[in-house]
């Protein structure tokens, strides 16, 4: 598909066009300039034509600061990567020097430009839209992207490009008619074997969703780049790099996956910043859209209170949990290191118990392959399903083994089991006076399905449904 590059100077309203071109607000949009630090894709439509845009963040000058020039370097990569460039600037706040200087830098890139007047409402900014003949980019654009008044015309403007490249394509690319019937059959075979739910991750055409959660600085960041073989994402010493929550394609050992890199979650009563509250609330959101969860931990300080809190979380979302104890290169004690933290993590975590464990480096990407293994392991612990039959014969056995408590001298009866939904796997148990089941003897019947049917790690659900007495329906129809 096309893709096309937002270019322009901080807070000329970026992110609030691609949330408009793309139809979702899946960029976090504030007031103050640099809230963009990632480069991010979404895919938009115009009726039947489709395209992709790039949301970077703001050009500002390469020596203002180390994070600055890191994150210019994001958005030269989106420049060199898509097919055009759409060019915004403040209409309100008229032509700036930046403006010129980067307005040179997109010329210098030989892409196709369309320039854009952002945040002209009504006649409000159309000094500023005037002005900007003067970059020599083509004719502006006066467009308001969070009112929606001048799309029309950049929706044409988007449209020539299409069409454009379409013509570009075509004069390059001439392939037979038996290569084309045999694509055509090979997309018809990928479809044929997208199944239903809880079918096996290797006869599946859709993407595994992977999550990457975790405190600020346990190297999510790092460790997605090291997995992608490239600098896709922003990282850095610096704390709290992250904002958005990006999704990217990946393919590993022949399947495909999209791995959502997200920002480090805090205590709640630290966040003050309004911009790390939405950069948490985007996270969270990721975690609850993904099938796996990885909670990178950073091996040297692992398993602090908020650790446990982010995987509680994940688990009571109904998710997949994976452990991932990153930067294991600075430890050197490890077979005890390890050992500690996972009876650790059986006794403070016993939601989880048996999540895999995998110790790892992103930076050195050292431990990946048993990572994806641990994920896929985990995924398919969380589309398992049970037969009723080995069910019921189960529960015979543990109301036999341990009997339910006795209720005003009336026993409570489990009468019948059956498994009422997988993603994650969901149990209900029928019998009377469920209402008044301890707490602690339903712990037990979800630790003995965890064990007797090899569920280790995932989030078990137990509904609890009391039969109806139909002496009592009588009374209450008389």
């Amino acid at each position: 598909m096309l893709k096309l590059a937002l270019v322009g100077r901080p807070n000329v309203g970026k992110s609030t066009l691609f949330n408009r071109l793309v139809g979702k607000k899946l960029a976090l949009v504030d007031d103050r300039p640099g809230v963009t630090r990632d480069r991010r894709l979404g895919e938009a439509r115009i009726g039947p034509e489709r395209f992709t845009v790039i949301d970077t963040a703001g050009l500002e000058d390469a020596a203002a600061d180390i994070l600055s020039a890191r994150m210019r370097q994001q958005t030269e990569a989106a420049i060199a990567e898509s097919d055009g460039v759409i060019f915004l600037i403040d209409g309100r706040a008229g032509l700036m020097p930046d403006d010129r200087h980067f307005a040179e830098l997109v010329r210098r890139s030989g892409k196709p430009v369309i320039l854009a007047a952002n945040k002209v409402e009504g006649k409000q900014g159309m000094a500023g839209a005037y002005e900007a003949f003067s970059l020599g980019l083509g004719d502006p654009l006066a467009i308001s992207a969070e009112h929606g008044e001048g799309m029309g015309e950049l929706y044409e403007a988007i449209l020539a490009q299409l069409d454009a490249k379409a013509e570009r394509e075509a004069d390059l690319v001439h392939e037979p008619e038996s290569d084309e019937a045999e694509t055509d059959l090979d997309v018809f075979d990928a479809d044929d074997e997208e199944g239903e739910e809880g079918e096996d991750l290797e006869n599946s055409s859709k993407p595994l969703r992977i999550a990457i959660l975790g405190r600020p600085n346990a190297g999510k960041s790092t460790l997605i780049n090291t997995m992608l073989g490239e600098e896709r994402l922003l990282v850095g010493p610096e704390a709290g790099i992250t904002r958005d929550s990006i999704g990217l394609d990946w393919e590993w050992r022949g399947r495909k996956v999209k791995v959502f890199d997200t920002a480090g979650l805090r205590k709640r009563a630290r966040i003050e910043d309004k911009v790390e509250k939405l950069a948490a609330g985007d996270a969270i959101r990721a975690a609850k859209f993904a099938e796996v969860v990885v909670v990178l931990l950073d091996a040297t300080i692992a398993l602090e209170k908020q650790d446990l809190t982010i995987i509680d979380l994940i688990e009571r979302e109904g998710r997949a949990v994976v452990i991932g104890l990153n930067k294991w290169d600075l430890i050197e004690t490890r077979g005890a290191t390890l050992s500690t933290l996972r009876e650790e993590t059986q006794r403070l975590l016993p939601q989880v118990k048996g999540c895999p464990i995998v110790p790892l480096s992103g930076l050195a990407g050292q431990g990946i392959d048993k990572l994806m293994e641990g994920v896929v392991s985990a995924w398919k612990v969380w589309n398992a399903r049970v037969s009723t039959a080995k069910l019921n014969r189960w529960l015979e056995g543990v109301t036999q083994n341990h009997p339910p408590p006795a209720v005003s001298g009336r026993r409570i009866k489990l009468r019948y089991a059956t498994q009422v939904k997988t993603r994650p796997p969901h149990f209900a148990i029928f019998g009377n006076q469920l209402d008044a089941l301890p707490e602690a003897y339903r712990r037990y019947l979800v630790n003995s399905l965890r064990e007797n049917f090899n569920l280790p790690g995932t989030p078990i659900r137990l509904s609890l449904r009391t039969s109806e007495n139909p002496y009592e329906n009588r009374r209450k129809r008389g």
